[in-house]
């Protein structure tokens, strides 16, 4: 829990820091918070469509909570986003797990 405070003082400081939010929405997972995770990744990624990195996050914690669907709407938007900044990895690890999910 310490580590979410400290997340959210600095948020205070900077409310509109992806990078901050993508990391507290990370420890949300760890402590069994998915809605406040989901929360965060999706205001991320609408304020935000660049921030490649919430897209694989968002649609595994979609997956796990059985949004299929949903799973592979985030997964397909985040690969058309990788394509557009060029970034082989991320487009690469997205493909990999929506291709583990729909076939």
């Amino acid at each position: 829990m310490e580590r979410i405070q400290k997340l959210h003082e600095f948020l205070k400081a900077s409310p509109n820091d992806n990078f901050l939010k993508h990391a507290l929405a990370l420890e949300y997972i760890k402590i069994n918070e998915p809605l406040k995770a989901r929360v965060l990744f999706e205001e991320i990624l609408t304020q935000n469509p660049g921030y490649i990195g919430s897209y694989y996050h968002l649609a595994k914690l979609l997956e796990q909570t059985g949004e299929k669907e949903n799973a592979i709407t985030w997964y397909e938007k985040g690969m058309t986003e990788a394509k557009k900044a060029g970034d082989n990895h991320a487009y690469s690890e997205l493909q990999n797990a929506y291709e583990d999910l729909v076939y």
